[in-house]
């Protein structure tokens, strides 16, 4: 990682410590720039919203879905794969832990009809609107 191609000690003293700066850089730019897990997607017409979470291998028994007004929550654990003794990880780039994302929908939820399904590796969330927050249309009387 730190070869002689990142330090020169040529005329410059401080080649060397832009270098290494530029390398640690790199290095942190890797961990902060990381895409939100799990990553979705969410459509919302005038009855419901729905929201599709990408879980693989997650179990759907550690996911919790809650849901307050006009915001939803999503939680969870996605456990690490320990290998079998004796066994060498050559590449592990699938993360594991816990994940914690929160949505604001357009509109109240209608809590009691929420519904939830899990396939695929894929969680899907139906979110009616409640009725108090639907459009209502008033009707105009003629004097």
């Amino acid at each position: 990682m730190f070869g002689p191609e990142l330090i020169n000690w040529g005329l410059d003293p401080f080649q060397g410590v832009r270098g290494l700066r530029r390398e640690m850089g790199r290095l942190f730019d890797q961990y902060l720039d990381a895409e939100p897990y799990p990553p979705v997607n969410i459509w919302a017409s005038g009855d419901e919203a729905v929201v599709k979470a990408e879980l693989p291998g997650v179990d759907p028994k550690d996911v919790e879905i809650t849901v307050k007004d006009s915001v939803v929550s999503l939680s969870g654990e996605r456990k690490a794969e320990e290998p079998a003794e004796g066994v060498v990880c050559h590449r592990c780039e699938r993360g594991s832990g816990s994940f914690s994302r929160s949505f604001s929908l357009p509109f109240a939820v209608d809590r009691e009809k929420v519904k939830a399904s899990f396939a695929n590796g894929v969680l899907t969330i139906t979110l009616p609107r409640a009725e108090e927050s639907k459009p209502r249309k008033i009707a105009i009387t003629a004097e």
